[in-house]
């Protein structure tokens, strides 16, 4: 493990044992039944270690990795069936402190939020459709970027400019994009500021899915204009390219698409690994003074 990454790690840890796990009602002690052998902050930054200097979808492969080379940071790492049930039971604690890293980091204040979304496949044969736990929750869908369909998820992000994660969410390829992200926003409210500018794609043009924005939000939505409307805000060709910047990070330095999941629990679990991986790298690059605020490649090595 390098400098940056233990450094990283260290950091995250103490943010989290200090800030996080207190408010969110966990705590060392106090637990029913036998004490677990890694605790709550330790698991998360251990799920950190893995995505940002491993990059591999096999846990098994990981822990093996890790307990061979990783005992003095983390002495107590469980076997592959606990790290596994660990970290899928860790799904909403993963994202309360993704939310935390959001807020802790000087862009939470920006007007300007980035709205997207991106396919997660889940199977690529149809023999892997038909048996698989995830079925009647996954379904087929069509990624217009690279003219391909795929049966999985799609993931919902917000995000700020540098990447930061704000809302997220997984949702049937099958439903609409507006009514997907105005579910999330429904839900998650608290987290867009009156005042903010919300940029997205042409899919997302709608006159109820824009007045909801500005009426119930108090924000506003900036889109790219379509054909036939009248213009509005012209083209965004080079601003679009911070979100798909953002997804090339989750899918070629994070591995999003090969996440290995194979219940929606594991779904879950494992893209919100691969968000907290990137929201840490973003948190401690603010924080440390570094210029590419969304590079993560000074600690997988």
């Amino acid at each position: 493990m390098n400098n940056e990454l233990n450094t990283l790690l260290t950091t995250l840890y103490v943010f989290l044992t200090d800030r996080v796990l207190p408010d969110l009602g966990y705590t060392r002690s106090g637990r029913p039944g036998r004490k677990v052998r890694l605790d709550d902050a330790e698991l998360l930054c251990l799920v950190v270690a893995q995505h940002l200097l491993h990059g591999s979808s096999s846990e098994s492969h990981w822990i093996r990795y890790a307990r061979a080379h990783l005992r003095g940071h983390f002495p107590q790492i469980p076997h592959q069936s606990g790290y596994n049930k660990r970290v899928r039971a860790a799904g909403p604690l993963i994202a309360a402190a993704i939310t935390a890293l959001a807020r802790d980091t000087p862009s939470w204040h920006e007007v300007l939020r980035l709205l997207d979304s991106t396919p997660v496949p889940c199977g690529m044969s149809r023999e892997t459709v038909k048996r698989s736990d995830l079925s009647g929750y996954a379904g087929y869908g069509y990624c217009a970027s690279h003219s391909r369909f795929f049966w999985g998820f799609r993931l919902y992000l917000i995000s700020t400019p540098e990447g930061m994660p704000v809302i997220w969410g997984l949702a049937n390829p099958k439903l609409g994009e507006r009514e997907v992200t105005q579910a999330l926003l429904e839900r998650e409210h608290r987290l867009i500021h009156a005042g903010q500018v919300i940029l997205g794609d042409k899919g997302f043009a709608g006159r109820d899915f824009e007045r909801f924005i500005t009426n119930d939000l108090g924000a506003t939505l900036v889109r790219p204009d379509r054909k036939d409307e009248k213009p509005r805000f012209g083209r965004f060709g080079g601003i679009r390219q911070w979100i798909e910047s953002i997804f090339d990070a989750l899918k070629g330095q994070l591995g999003l698409e090969y996440h290995g999941g194979r219940t929606v629990e594991g779904v879950y679990a494992r893209v919100a690994s691969r968000l907290l991986a990137l929201a840490a790298g973003i948190w401690h690059n603010w924080h440390t003074n570094t210029r590419r605020k969304r590079s993560v490649t000074a600690y997988d090595h």
